[in-house]
């Protein structure tokens, strides 16, 4: 019987514990197991650092959602992107969409370049692009789209066909979006990385990070790296995951309908100057999201006509929290200038039209004439 995403999200990978028939799977907070005896029989697990029940229903859990063959739960999300760029040796390049979280930015040029990786930063939602930075040294496309913070969307599929015909590996953070909206797998790309803390745990309550592939040879790989590196997502943690996941559904669709209102009033407000929101007929990457998406998400970028209105703004606020991260039912407001892109250079920054007067918002799940009265007070001249 095939089953629809909202039910997927739900049920996860064994609906129940299969070895009690708990519907809420438990939490197997054990280190260690006992082996059967000294015939080297065992029930699967060892050691949790190579395998843990509780992390396997949430990574089997994913694998399914995003359509995968395997999936890789770590304790951020900057643990999976670490881990996944282990595939890779000096000398090679990655070309890298260019507006992306800092963190990711951070990790790139201050850790991985040190050890000669190399990254090219274009911007993907322009196709050209892509194909004009493939070197004969290049191993893989990374991607955002939506983008973070400027809410650029790339066309996965076109960015697919370039990396199948270069030999490259396409890699997709989807976090914005969640296996709920979007399945880059099934676009063509070859990995998908999450940020579990964000939507898919959803509560602002857990850290966690998720690597996902198709491909069996590069699960393998992935599974030695994850193993011997052991930055594994614990069993609790794990749980709390499993239980946001369930409600990854109703939550999204909430949220982006929230957006959706929030963003069309931000639209009209005459102390804002434009307004970066995927679900908008105007915005330039509209059309290839309905194509390879089935939803807009809850994030909004927003950029105010003063920059003294940002001040104004954060300090007003009462229902929406100034504070970095996203995806949760709370919904945050966060700078981008001076928080989650702090380390990528002013050069960078300025091009991409991340100024000292643009706003990311995270849209949650509260009642939406709220937040717009909220946005509205803090705007006020």
């Amino acid at each position: 019987m095939s089953k629809s995403i909202a039910t997927k999200v739900v049920h996860g990978s064994q609906k129940v514990d299969p070895y009690t028939g708990a519907v809420s799977f438990p939490i197997y907070q054990s280190a260690t197991f006992k082996h059967l005896d000294t015939t080297d029989q065992r029930r699967g697990y060892d050691y949790s650092r190579e395998q843990n029940p509780t992390r396997q229903e949430v990574e089997e859990s994913l694998a399914i959602l995003e359509a995968g063959t395997a999936a890789f739960a770590y304790s951020s999300g900057m643990a999976a992107i670490t881990d996944l760029f282990k595939l890779f040796s000096p000398g090679e390049q990655i070309v890298v969409a260019d507006d992306l979280y800092g963190g990711t930015y951070r990790l790139f040029e201050e850790i991985y370049a040190g050890y000669g990786l190399e990254f090219t930063y274009v911007d993907t939602s322009e196709i050209e692009n892509v194909l004009a930075a493939v070197q004969e040294n290049t191993k893989a496309i990374f991607l955002e789209t939506p983008s973070n913070p400027t809410m650029k969307v790339t066309d996965i599929a076109a960015v697919a066909e370039i990396a199948q015909n270069n030999d490259l590996l396409t890699i997709v953070d989807n976090t914005f979006l969640t296996p709920y909206y979007q399945q880059p797998l099934q676009l063509g790309a070859d990995i998908v990385v999450h940020s579990g803390t964000k939507f898919l745990g959803g509560h602002n309550d857990t850290l966690a990070g998720f690597t996902v592939v198709k491909d069996e040879e590069l699960a393998d790989s992935l599974s030695l790296i994850q193993k011997s590196v052991g930055a594994v997502l614990s069993p609790f943690d794990s749980w709390l995951m499993l239980r946001g996941i369930k409600t990854l559904g109703v939550r999204m669709d909430k949220q982006q309908s929230n957006a959706l209102q929030i963003a069309e009033f931000l639209q009209e407000h005459q102390q804002v100057e434009e307004v970066f929101y995927v679900g908008l007929s105007e915005h330039e990457g509209y059309d290839i999201s309905c194509k390879q998406a089935s939803g807009f998400g809850a994030m909004i970028s927003f950029t105010v006509k003063e920059p003294k209105l940002v001040e104004q703004l954060l300090e007003s606020l009462e229902v929406i929290t100034f504070a970095e991260s996203l995806g949760g039912v709370e919904s945050l407001i966060t700078h981008p200038v001076s928080q989650t892109h702090q380390d990528i250079p002013e050069s960078i920054l300025s091009r991409l039209g991340i100024t000292e007067s643009l706003l990311r918002l995270s849209v949650g799940i509260e009642a939406a004439e709220d937040l717009v009265e909220d946005l509205e007070r803090g705007l006020k001249n």
